[in-house]
């Protein structure tokens, strides 16, 4: 009874030091410690089975938490690639349509009762596509059937295309004015610093020019 009592006496603390050291090593030794602690207060026969069960709850947790770590490893790269193809794909888009541009495109700088102007952002905000004309800018000026256009200038050389309607245009550089009848599908040209009015004497259609602006101070910026 002696011997057997012996034995299992050491095989109990060779569970116990073992069970000790590999908790220690993998989780600092709390959770070992509080193990062969609960287990200390078994009776003799009873400690190297606590010391086992404790053991394998452990390693069941530690398989657990490997899992939990592996999903969540997997669910981060799995929503970055998700955003990287959302980002992907909204870049793709503006650049496959980087030359249309609807009404929406456009900011409207003045308006009134008679008509409007409106202006297309520059180029080069965007697509990088179209960074080679950022000087250039786009204009839109609408003015209703019998209206007047109060004489302005802009430090940028113009180009006026008229889309629609017909009406008059006045231009004053150098003091010298010339004035011209112009109508669909006619163009004419503003020179930066030039005077320029116009007037619509039609009483059916709006007149619509679409304008060409290259800017000469700042690129891309006019006033």
């Amino acid at each position: 009874i002696v011997v057997l009592l012996a034995v299992l006496l050491c095989a109990a603390a060779a569970v116990a030091s073992s069970w000790e050291d590999d908790n220690h090593h993998h989780h600092g030794g709390h959770k070992s410690g509080r193990c062969v602690r609960r287990c200390e207060d078994r009776p003799w026969h009873q400690r190297p089975r606590c010391l086992e069960q404790c053991r394998e709850e452990e390693r069941e947790k530690r398989q657990e938490r490997s899992r939990h770590e592996a999903d969540d490893r997997s669910g981060e790269g799995s929503s970055e690639d998700e955003r990287e193809r959302e980002q992907e794909k909204e870049e793709k888009q503006k650049d496959r349509r980087p030359y249309v541009f609807d009404r929406r495109s456009f900011r409207r700088v003045v308006r009134s009762e008679q008509g409007s102007l409106r202006v297309l952002r520059p180029f080069d905000e965007v697509s990088r596509l179209l960074r080679g004309i950022r000087d250039y800018r786009v204009a839109v000026l609408e003015a209703n059937p019998r209206s007047f256009v109060v004489p302005s200038h802009t430090d940028a050389h113009c180009i006026c295309y008229v889309a629609e309607g017909e009406g008059v245009v006045t231009t004053i550089e150098n003091g010298e004015r010339r004035s011209y009848t112009i109508k669909q599908g006619h163009v004419f040209v503003a020179p930066a610093g030039a005077v320029t009015y116009l007037a619509t004497p039609g009483r059916k259609k709006n007149l619509v020019i679409a304008k060409i602006l290259h800017t000469i101070s700042v690129p891309g910026e006019f006033q």
